[in-house]
């Protein structure tokens, strides 16, 4: 008995209400839990490639200086300053403002240009702001799919700019398209190209990209040949948003292709271009052209599928309407039969016969099926 009563004291020692002066201790707590100040998130560190250099290396004599690896690009460029004939050439992918400042500083690029080469998505053009001429381009890629439908993407674009100065390139691309890592192994093994200096880095860039843009566009042909064999099936569905979603991926693709003849154009009238690259320089201009023509052309061939199927689409219509009509005439004609002898007068003839019945549903059958078999043969059953 003595052990159950200590234990009956404990258990209500232990579930005893607080008291009033635990109360201000709580209350005092839970308000410092809510006053407390919640830690602002910084800035989130870019991940893998803080500084966002992909590469960075010397070139001279057509050659590359130190080896494969990378360099730091404040050292690389006192090195190439320094040394007669050299260049350099600096790959970015994605940079920020706060990663462009330090690199304009060592170059001495315009705070335009950093803002622009910051933002992505330009329209092609060139632009020279001093002794530093500024090159965009639009990279394309072909998303590869099984079967086109309202919402494939099918032409994933981006952009690439090119900062072309006395001894240095710097190429900042955005976007996961037209990595130029492929770029620069070319250009490393054509020293003849690599002799020409920083505008070699912008030949051989604007050369992967048009070349770029016509793998795209031959793809792109066989996703055009392939609506066009469904479009003119003897059997075929009646959607078709996914050539409204083509026709919009070639407005995209367009807008990265048409308007970089003009830049092209411009550099070789301009007078800061190398002799030696002129001709390597018209023969991508010449590509440029070949990809404007076949990309005007889907657009044309587009609009006419589409045109093609909504024509389709109107025939078919009234290709039902007309079926509706004919089977509508046959059911009118034992409508009008019924409803004449359906006529509610004493005298009417053949109501009192003893074959009125069969008669009458024989007629329907007969002139229905006369009815039937001429509309068949004129083509609207």
């Amino acid at each position: 008995m003595l052990g159950r009563s200590e234990d009956s004291a404990e258990r209500r020692r232990l579930v005893r209400p607080p008291r009033l002066g635990d109360l201000p201790h709580a209350i005092g707590r839970l308000l410092g839990s809510i006053a407390r100040p919640v830690p602002v998130a910084g800035p989130v560190p870019r991940g893998g490639n803080p500084d966002a250099v992909v590469d960075c290396a010397i070139y001279a004599n057509g050659l590359r200086r130190g080896g494969s690896a990378p360099v730091s690009y404040p050292e690389a460029a006192r090195q190439a300053r320094r040394r007669r004939g050299a260049f350099l050439w600096l790959g970015l992918h994605e940079p920020d403002l706060a990663t462009m400042r330090p690199v304009a500083e060592v170059f001495g690029l315009h705070e335009l240009l950093v803002e622009q080469a910051v933002a992505g998505g330009h329209r092609p053009g060139v632009q020279t702001l001093g002794e530093v001429t500024r090159l965009v381009l639009r990279t394309a890629r072909y998303v590869e799919h099984d079967r086109l439908t309202a919402t494939s993407e099918v032409v994933e674009t981006g952009d690439v700019t090119v900062l072309i100065g006395p001894w240095f390139a710097i190429t900042v691309r955005h976007g996961p398209v037209g990595p130029l890592w492929a770029v620069r192994k070319e250009l490393e093994a054509r020293p003849e190209v690599l002799r020409q200096g920083p505008w070699s880095v912008a030949y051989a860039v604007g050369s992967r990209m048009v070349d770029s843009y016509l793998d795209v566009a031959e793809h792109v042909e066989r996703d055009l040949e392939r609506i066009e064999e469904e479009t003119f099936a003897s059997v075929r569905t009646d959607e078709f948003a996914h050539i409204y979603q083509l026709k919009r991926e070639m407005v995209e693709f367009k807008r990265a292709v048409l308007p970089l003849a003009e830049p092209l154009t411009r550099l070789l009238e301009s007078r800061v271009l190398p002799t030696g690259l002129r001709p390597y320089l018209e023969d991508v201009r010449g590509r440029l052209a070949r990809a404007a023509d076949r990309v005007g052309g889907f657009d044309d061939l587009v609009n006419s599928i589409l045109q093609a199927r909504l024509a389709q689409v109107s025939v078919d219509q009234n290709h039902d309407m007309r079926k509706i009509a004919a089977w509508a005439a046959i059911a009118a004609v034992p409508t009008v039969i019924a409803g004449v002898f359906g006529m509610n007068f004493d005298v009417m003839p053949g109501t009192g016969a003893k074959w009125g019945f069969y008669v009458s549903i024989a007629a329907m059958l007969l002139i229905g099926g006369g009815v039937y078999h001429r509309l068949k043969k004129s083509g609207w059953l």
